[in-house]
């Protein structure tokens, strides 16, 4: 794959032998981002889960204290006193069985986020085709699914992420924007990095933590020790 210039010049700026430490791949990572727009810096960590096995799948969410730089548009499904309680919070969208046939036919998809009460989840769930491939279904280990949609609602525009593995059982998530301060992306990544080895499934056996990547849109990805966070 032919890479431009801007990528090729900021590439002679990384190390490929090297790990980094926290502070050297944070102010590295602003470096070399380059590009017209603000970057979003990405952290992308292969783990040694076997996600095929329930025991070693990894799913939950962490609120990133400087958040994460982008408006998060925040779907509701919930009815009754519930859709008041979305709106004074500041959802963006709240509603219920109406909104399926506007997903589901008309393919909709203008939020970020989707939150649900446990009573709309039998309706929810006739939308897994659409919202499951795309990582949208809510659910109860992210804080999707509760009767606080209120604090719910609140955590998700104040920077709360989700992480997972994905198929490859690597887990791909934002930890800000080039425009932050190192101080910012470093407080981020390692609240982030303190969740996911929480997360650490009690049946796996060797190395959890495989290769650590910090990378922003357009630049070149920057290996840092993964021994260190383990």
């Amino acid at each position: 794959m032919k890479r431009g210039k801007k990528y090729q010049d900021a590439a002679k700026l990384v190390d490929r032998s090297k790990l980094y430490d926290v502070d050297e791949a944070v102010a590295l990572v602003k470096k070399v981002a380059s590009a017209g727009f603000d970057e979003t810096v990405e952290c992308h960590i292969r783990t040694g889960c076997d996600g095929r096995h329930a025991d070693q799948q990894i799913r939950g969410a962490v609120v990133l204290p400087a958040g994460t730089g982008k408006k998060v548009r925040v779907l509701v499904f919930a009815k009754n006193e519930k859709v008041d309680e979305a709106k004074a919070a500041g959802a963006d969208f709240v509603g219920g069985q109406e909104l399926i046939p506007k997903i589901q036919n008309e393919g909709w998809l203008d939020f970020d986020v989707v939150v649900a009460t446990p009573d709309m989840m039998g309706v929810v769930g006739r939308l897994g085709r659409v919202l499951g491939p795309k990582g949208l279904m809510p659910n109860p280990k992210a804080g999707t699914v509760t009767m606080d949609v209120a604090k719910a609602i609140k955590d998700i525009k104040a920077g709360k992420i989700e992480y997972r593995l994905d198929k490859a059982n690597i887990i791909h998530v934002p930890v800000g924007k080039a425009s932050f301060t190192e101080e910012q992306l470093k407080e981020n990544f390692q609240t982030l990095m303190e969740a996911v080895v929480k997360a650490r499934p009690s049946t796996l056996k060797g190395q959890y933590l495989k290769s650590v990547t910090l990378t922003s849109t357009m630049g070149p990805g920057i290996k840092l020790n993964p021994l260190k966070f383990a």
